[in-house]
């Protein structure tokens, strides 16, 4: 199994940014997808997350407003539009895959099975 997230990068603040995450070697379509951050000193939080019928996303505090989770079950691919950005915003993304149901679980990390390498998010003031 491998998640591949892409599409990090420099970016002002007020500014957007696609991330993109593309898996192989699972079922996509039975998975729920999230994503989470880290910052340099931090704990991984939950960014967003979305169960495998992709009926429903799911925001953390810091993501509600201002990003979107979707995905493509066609491409085995998990996105993450972020709007807005700010500074606090710079992190290391991550994608992830859980083969749970329900959605109540999403934003804990124990939960997922498969991560992805990450992708750095730098945004300046």
């Amino acid at each position: 199994v491998q998640l591949q997230a892409f599409g990090g990068g420099l970016v002002q603040a007020g500014g957007s940014l696609r991330l993109s995450c593309v898996t192989s070697g699972l079922t996509f379509s039975s998975y729920a997808m999230g994503w989470f951050r880290q910052a340099p000193g931090k704990e991984r939080e939950f960014v967003a997350g979305i169960i495998w019928s992709g009926t429903t996303p799911y925001y953390g505090d810091s993501a509600k407003g201002r990003f979107t989770i979707s995905r493509d079950d066609a491409k085995n691919t998990v996105y993450l539009q972020m709007n807005s950005l700010k500074p606090e915003d710079t992190a290391v993304y991550y994608c992830a895959a859980s083969p749970h149901r329900g959605s109540s679980w999403l934003s804990l990390r124990r939960e997922y099975l498969y991560w992805g390498q990450g992708t750095q998010v730098t945004v300046s003031s």
